[in-house]
């Protein structure tokens, strides 16, 4: 099938995994606005690109999409968190996300910060469940990828980087550790938890796969930033400019726009170069690092 089948595949999948992660949950009545919360962030239109990381490295290794499903939610659950947090007022400050209103626009601050906690220890509530097709020891290592990609040393450490970036001038050796962690960190732990799908995986096909998610990691984070100068705001869905409009470092305000296409074109060869040796079965992940580079929002 075509990418873009693949891709509405997993996607239609993914959404009925966390549809039925959330229904199962009997959460008392007065936390129905909470629950709602938690539903919005989940359900408004993003790409699914973890979930999609999560699935193609599964098969790369021979692993089932049924192994895959509860990390799959749980990464996306752990990045809707982190968009709720990083949209409110202390953060961001966005209104605007996926081309609708931001969770607390539509409800208020209280239930974003709520949700996004919730999300949060739901993800890791899902993939410790004993019925979810891996073993105790494949799921004790998707627990800690999981954490090491979410917190001090992945994307919460980035999203600190981030903050103390605005208004300052920074490097580019700065700017990639940033991104490294704060948009690089969660897609890695999207691939490393797809790769553990398989009990065993080879350490040769581990140490290519992960060096293949930082490539990307990158690579998303540097069209983003194109994407925030080039495209507009109801493409992106997200208020065009604001990187711009709050002082922060791009990879476009540091290299230009021609060199920012360049160093996402650089990236992406490497990538493809990286995935080589894992032969046919990596082939989705190869269109997921052509679709990385090519997409408009």
């Amino acid at each position: 099938m075509s990418f873009a089948q693949y891709q509405k595949e997993c996607q239609q999948r993914i959404d009925k995994v966390l549809k039925s992660s959330l229904i199962n949950q009997h959460a008392p009545a007065s936390a129905q606005r909470l629950m709602a919360a938690m539903d919005y962030s989940l359900f408004n239109g993003g790409k699914r690109v973890r979930p999609l990381l999560v699935y193609a490295t599964a098969e790369a290794v021979g692993a089932s999409l049924e192994q895959a499903d509860y990390p799959a939610a749980a990464v996306e659950m752990v990045h809707a968190y982190s968009l709720v947090h990083d949209d409110l007022p202390a953060m961001d400050d966005d209104d605007l996300r996926r081309g609708q209103a931001t969770c607390h626009i539509a409800f208020d601050e209280a239930s974003a910060i709520l949700a996004g906690d919730a999300l949060q220890t739901q993800a890791f509530s899902i993939l410790s469940e004993a019925n979810n097709h891996l073993s105790a020891q494949q799921q004790l290592t998707m627990i800690q990828i999981l954490a090491q990609g979410s917190g001090l040393f992945g994307m919460a450490g980035g999203q600190s980087l981030d903050l103390e970036a605005v208004d300052q001038e920074v490097d580019l050796a700065y700017l990639e550790n940033m991104h490294k962690h704060k948009t690089g960190a969660l897609i890695t732990a999207s691939v490393l938890l797809g790769a553990h799908c398989q009990d065993n995986v080879e350490q040769t096909n581990l140490l290519a796969l992960r060096k293949y998610s930082e490539v990307i990691g990158l690579a998303f984070q540097v069209q983003d930033d194109i994407l925030d100068v080039t495209s507009d705001t109801q493409t992106l869905g997200k208020t065009q400019g604001a990187d711009e409009a709050n002082n922060k470092p791009t990879y476009v305000s540091l290299l230009g726009l021609q060199g920012a296409q360049q160093k996402a074109q650089q990236l992406h060869e490497q990538a493809l170069s990286i995935l080589l040796p894992l032969g046919s079965p990596a082939s989705r992940l190869k269109d997921i690092a052509d679709y990385i580079v090519a997409r408009r929002h």
